[in-house]
């Protein structure tokens, strides 16, 4: 029960105790209310019924102390302007605008536009900038240049479009009778958090390999989207000698570019540490609960429905996914990678190539 459905309920028990003593008075006494709550009470309940009983806040904005619409709106085009300003700095260049506004009234309309604090700002900035397609400004330019180096020095992922970049890691699940080790070969698109699981039951090269090529590639060849770059930790499944690791070599033929974390900084890959939190408190810690998995493949199924539901269902709060799925994100967001394929309209020679879990590194021809 919350507190507005307690609140009306002792109201109401007020009114019921004076209608069964038939005293006003009695009833006051018993419960603890003045006469006059209880004509205010009554009145409200014949006027609009038990809703009309909840507690009504006293507290209501001064809109004689609010900023002008002018002067509010001028500070707020100013916070994208020049982000990086602090409020004493935005009073004053105001100000020489010939408009009148305090430190302390500035950060009362960034407070109501969620533009308090300087990464606020930022993001903010970067949403006009792909929404509008704005011309940055150098202080706008430097700003943005800055938290992206921020971000990097605390391992936070920078991305432009669906695409751009793609984080792939490797979740022990855990030990299943009959199968053995579980591992499950995570991908999942930087931008639009599209993401992708495929288990198996070895930790190696081949595996991860086969998981681009049967699950994430084919998905971004069918929506005209080229993956450019892969983020992955300096697991032996993805480091090795260039000539004859099966992932390197796969990353080469289909001209994907590698880039590894930073030697004992697991956070630069973070994006798939917190996606294996939520498959093992959502899906997993229930799912083995629920049922006996006797293969791999029965597993593989349920995971396959929980991921269809993640991607095309579940609303994500990601950067750019403003509440969105992240299956809506990147075909929403696709024109951006058009935009930035300047070879898009050219043939290719290389051709895909086939990875089998079980052997070696093939080519299969564009018909397959």
């Amino acid at each position: 029960m919350t507190q507005d459905q307690k609140i009306i309920r002792n109201k109401l028990g007020l009114l019921k105790l004076a209608q069964t003593l038939g005293s006003v008075s009695d009833a006051c006494k018993v419960l603890g209310f003045s006469r006059d709550s209880f004509y205010r009470f009554k009145e409200l309940h014949e006027t609009g019924g038990e809703a009309a009983l909840a507690e009504i806040s006293r507290k209501k904005p001064n809109l004689k102390n609010r900023a002008d619409p002018k002067i509010e709106q001028a500070v707020v085009e100013f916070a994208i302007e020049q982000p990086a300003y602090g409020q004493v700095r935005v009073a004053n260049e105001i100000k020489k605008r010939g408009l009148s506004v305090s430190p302390a009234g500035v950060r009362t309309i960034w407070l109501r536009h969620d533009l308090q604090t300087f990464q606020q700002r930022l993001k903010a900035l970067s949403a006009k900038v792909a929404q509008e397609g704005l011309i940055l400004t150098e202080d706008q330019v430097r700003a943005l240049e800055k938290a992206r180096q921020d971000k990097e020095a605390h391992g936070e992922i920078e991305t432009e479009h669906p695409g751009y970049l793609g984080a792939q890691d490797t979740y022990y699940v855990g030990n299943l009778k009959g199968v053995g080790r579980i591992y499950q070969q995570t991908f999942i698109d930087t931008y639009s958090k599209f993401a992708f699981a495929k288990l198996y039951d070895r930790k190696h090269a081949i595996t991860a390999a086969d998981m681009l090529n049967d699950r994430v590639l084919p998905f971004f060849e069918e929506h005209g989207v080229p993956l450019l770059r892969i983020l992955t930790d300096r697991g032996t499944e993805y480091c090795g000698n260039r000539e004859s690791h099966e992932f390197a070599l796969y990353l080469d033929l289909e001209n994907i570019e590698h880039t590894r974390t930073r030697v004992k900084s697991p956070q630069t890959n973070g994006i798939c540490e917190r996606f294996h939190q939520t498959i093992q408190n959502e899906f997993y810690a229930s799912a083995f609960r629920r049922k006996l998995y006797h293969s791999l493949d029965e597993l593989q199924a349920d995971v396959d429905v929980w991921m269809q539901s993640y991607n095309a269902e579940r609303t994500h709060s990601g950067k750019y996914c403003y509440g969105k799925t992240p299956l809506q994100t990147f075909i929403e967001s696709a024109t951006l990678a058009y935009d930035k394929q300047l070879d898009r309209m050219q043939p290719t020679s290389t051709a895909p190539a086939q990875v089998a879990a079980s052997g070696g590194l093939s080519v299969r021809s564009n018909s397959d």
